[in-house]
């Protein structure tokens, strides 16, 4: 500064150095289709509540159900049959987010592919180009580190659900910012080679580091969504005596606001005959949606990362609001799995006695790679690469000399300690974890300085996960 006019003058003197701040590790955008689209932007999210303001409830095809009361036989108690209900669901973003939030996960970004009907009332359908065009809408969004499609299994075609995910690799490779969940179709039946080798045939060969795929689907606590409001019950009395026309359950603020409630009480089957009403509830309460595996493994990621830290595999951990894998996976059905002769490994959930159902598997769609084969080790990579990136982005245009060089060394050196110390690097010190280099002669030539380009070469030894534990046991044979 020029002093010119006498007077006190304040000056603040930076001390610290700069520092690079991680950047969120999981932070999925859930692409899939919705009641309502506000608008083709994807929009942030940290609770149901949100995304209920914002792209409104679940999606049902229920719009009746046929319910037969049978008479008492041998003096047992009536029961009532019913059909018009599922375990499956056509569209499953709005449960996808309840599981994902069920499984400790945070903050995410939603975006919208279309509603679940259009203007006229026709129902959709899921249509691959729609969940293609919300994806390049995902690609301008910086915070998201994770892709997941909820509906993709709803494209009914192992083809097109790959060509889907191979647009989501790519996008993933061309920002190296992201990483893809992805789901299997199967029809639940137990066929594991055929929905394995379906899978794999079609996702191609490119960027399968950046992916990882889960399976079985799972059976959660969730139960379909049924509009007791205008649910039509066809209902069957224990006297064979047929009654249709009536809903399930007429809302109590509309009969209290109605002209004639009298019309209304008449036409819902909770005021007409309670008992019925209540066991029609009760198998509506027992049938349990069946999701694809993928919003839950979001949330698990979000949850190790949190606790643990995203070097930490995200395998042995207990999912919640989940029954059981429609699939059982034993040893010899995984061997199949985790291990692919081209090395697109799939990874197992499993249901173990008094352990519950556990993800049992920690590798990428890369698994000959001895580079990227785990989960764990992409993503902490992925971490520090864009942490790194945006703290040296302050760097732009200063000098290319060595009072530059050995700011950014000393501010990448301190970030990548702090990873060590923490648990996520190998080594018993950390010139053993981790280097950086920088300068010229070692990372630059005199050409490259007159070129503009400064070089840093980072290498890191992060840990990686113990997924075979081998113990060896032998006789000791005790000397005389």
């Amino acid at each position: 500064m020029n002093y010119s006019t006498p007077g006190v003058y304040v000056e603040e003197i930076a001390k610290l150095p700069p520092s690079v701040a991680p950047v969120n590790t999981a932070i999925p955008a859930f692409i899939g289709y919705t009641e309502k689209r506000p608008d083709a932007e994807p929009h942030r999210l940290t609770s149901m509540l949100e995304y209920e303001e914002l792209f409104g409830g679940a999606f049902s095809d229920i719009t009746a159900i046929v319910a037969d009361y049978t008479g008492t036989q041998n003096g047992t108690a009536p029961s009532i049959t019913i059909t018009g209900l599922a375990a499956d669901t056509k569209f499953k973003m709005y449960y996808s987010l309840a599981l994902y939030f069920a499984n400790g996960g945070g903050p995410c970004y939603v975006a919208s592919a279309n509603t679940y009907k259009t203007n006229t009332g026709v129902l959709n359908s899921v249509d691959r180009g729609e969940l293609t065009t919300a994806l390049a809408e995902i690609k301008k969004e910086d915070e998201p580190t994770l892709l997941v499609f909820p509906d993709a299994v709803g494209l009914n075609s192992a083809v097109a659900m790959g060509t889907l995910y191979q647009a989501a690799f790519s996008q993933c490779a061309d920002l190296k910012d992201r990483f893809l969940i992805s789901d299997l179709l199967s029809d639940n039946t137990g066929a594991i080679e055929d929905d394995s080798l379906a899978f794999r045939n079609n996702i191609g060969t490119s960027n399968l580091k950046y992916g990882g795929a889960y399976y079985p689907n799972l059976e959660t606590i969730y139960t379909p969504f049924v509009d007791y409001t205008s649910t039509i019950v066809v209902y069957t009395d224990a006297g064979g005596s047929t009654t249709s026309g009536m809903v399930l359950r007429q809302s109590e603020e509309v009969i209290a606001q109605a002209a004639n409630p009298t019309v209304l009480r008449d036409n819902s089957l909770f005021h007409v005959n309670n008992k019925a009403y209540h066991e029609i509830l009760g198998q509506i309460n027992a049938v349990k949606l069946i999701l694809p595996p993928s919003s839950a493994m979001a949330g698990i990621y979000a949850s190790v990362d949190r606790t643990r830290g995203v070097w930490k595999a995200p395998a042995n951990v207990s999912l919640n609001a989940v029954r059981r894998p429609m699939i059982v996976i034993d040893d010899a059905d995984q061997e199949d799995l985790n291990i692919d002769q081209d090395g697109k490994s799939i990874n197992a959930i499993r249901s173990f006695t008094g352990r519950g159902t556990l993800v049992w598997g920690a590798r990428t769609l890369a698994g000959n790679d001895n580079e990227w084969r785990y989960v764990s080790v992409r993503r902490f990579f992925i971490m520090a690469e864009e942490s790194i990136k945006k703290a040296t982005q302050q760097f732009v245009f200063e000098n290319n000399d060595a009072n530059t060089w050995v700011k950014v060394k000393a501010m990448i050196n301190n970030f990548l300690t702090l990873q060590w110390r923490a648990g996520a690097l190998y080594g018993d010190k950390p010139n053993e974890a981790f280097f950086v280099k920088v300068g010229l002669g070692e990372t630059m030539s005199s050409q490259d300085i007159l070129e503009g380009r400064m070089i840093i070469e980072i290498g890191m030894a992060v840990v990686r996960p113990a997924e075979f534990i081998i113990l060896r046991f032998s006789h000791f044979i005790q000397d005389a």
